[in-house]
């Protein structure tokens, strides 16, 4: 119990960190470059920190050939759901497209119940039911956001990937060290985004343009891929696939709380109750 509970804990720390994207994302985009950029540049420092931490432990970057394999997978099936998520940005509203990939929980628990056999309890369904919700009165629309047949399945895409991702990760029974995985994660990832930008002109890679910009890409690289992507591995290692994908939820109210803050965005009604029935989820997951 009290590895799960450090696998909770780490979960949380990862929603909560992923939901800080936008506080840098935003930013860099002001500053004119595109999302491929934008995720080679967060991707590519994370490595270049990463190695250093592991030189500094002296950990060991000798891989096994199938966790060379296996590493490799997780690195493309990552990089693929960030890029078709931000690619979504130009055919629908990313209101839209952020609170459609929260279908990912629910991929997750049907792919682990179909394929694993993994026992559906009625507080995971509830805690999904609630965070789903929670997710849709977080989306602030006025009712004129972009929506295209496109866009939906580019969403649906990325969410897909990053349940499959999930699943893989829980099932694998990969063992290494968090900050070594995580460098080879985004190792293979930065390389996908790099072949990405290859063959798809409008979003090549573009040089940063100031001191300002790269300030942020520190932040993006530091606190929403290194922090967030060791302890998501840890949560879903220590307490499971569909547990931590549900915790996941955090990660569009940090944002929201993120944008009040920040942005001066009006803290109405809706978002109060929206983020209280997520945080009802993360109770009812780590209770259950």
């Amino acid at each position: 119990m009290n590895e799960r509970l450090k696998g909770y804990f780490a979960g949380i720390t990862a929603a909560v960190a992923y939901g800080t994207n936008p506080l840098g994302a935003l930013f860099l985009y002001d500053e004119g470059l595109n999302a491929a950029s934008v995720i080679f540049y967060r991707f590519t420092l994370a490595v270049l920190i990463l190695f250093v931490i592991l030189k500094i432990q002296r950990v060991s970057l000798k891989l096994t050939a199938k966790e060379l394999k296996l590493l490799v997978s997780l690195g493309v099936i990552f990089a693929a759901s960030a890029l078709t998520l931000y690619s979504s940005f130009k055919h629908i509203d990313s209101g839209i497209a952020s609170t459609i990939l929260f279908a990912y929980p629910v991929m997750v628990a049907v792919i682990m119940a179909l394929f694993f056999k993994e026992r559906t309890t009625i507080g995971t369904v509830l805690s999904i039911v609630l965070s789903l919700a929670g997710i849709v009165l977080l989306y602030q629309g006025d009712g004129t956001g972009r929506l295209s047949t496109l866009g939906v399945i580019l969403v649906l895409v990325s969410a897909l990937t990053y349940a499959i991702y999930i699943v893989i990760v829980n099932q694998s029974g990969i063992r290494l060290p968090p900050f070594k995985m995580t460098f080879y994660i985004m190792l293979f990832a930065t390389i996908t985004t790099v072949l990405f930008s290859l063959f798809a002109p409008e979003n090549h890679i573009m040089a940063v343009p100031s001191w300002r910009a790269a300030g942020w890409i520190v932040m993006l690289a530091c606190i929403p891929t290194i922090v967030a992507m060791t302890c998501l591995n840890i949560g879903i290692a220590r307490a499971g696939s569909t547990p931590t994908a549900i915790l996941g939820a955090l990660e569009p109210a940090t944002a929201v709380v993120i944008s009040i803050a920040v942005f001066d965005s009006a803290f109405t009604l809706r978002l109060a109750l929206g983020i209280a029935l997520i945080l009802g989820s993360t109770l009812i997951i780590v209770k259950n």
